[in-house]
């Protein structure tokens, strides 16, 4: 299977374009001292991502209409967040939540 130049240069820009601005931040600040008040902001970052990205997976969108909760996602989520409150263990939510969610598609 041969690779034409333009989708090398293609690949290559793509590449470049999502590796900079993730790696570029890093190489700045890390000589840097920051306020605790800006590190302690930071930290509730990945919080936020993954909460929001919970939520949507919980909820389908219509048009001029209000969201429905998807059934299977949020059983689902009913055991992987009583498992995250009760363990506080990152390996075992996740666990609890795949094999939450093959078991519901499983039967379901």
């Amino acid at each position: 299977m041969a690779i034409s130049t333009y989708t090398l240069v293609a690949i290559i820009g793509c590449a470049l374009v999502t590796f900079i601005p993730r790696v570029l931040p890093f190489l700045f600040i890390k000589k840097l001292r920051l306020p605790d008040i800006f590190m302690c902001y930071l930290s509730y970052v990945p919080l936020c991502i993954l909460t929001a990205l919970f939520a949507q997976s919980l909820l389908t969108e219509h048009e001029n209409a209000f969201p429905t909760i998807n059934a299977l996602p949020f059983l689902a989520a009913i055991p992987t967040i009583l498992t995250a409150i009760l363990t506080k263990n990152l390996l075992w939510v996740v666990v609890i939540g795949i094999i939450s969610m093959a078991a519901l598609r499983f039967f379901f």
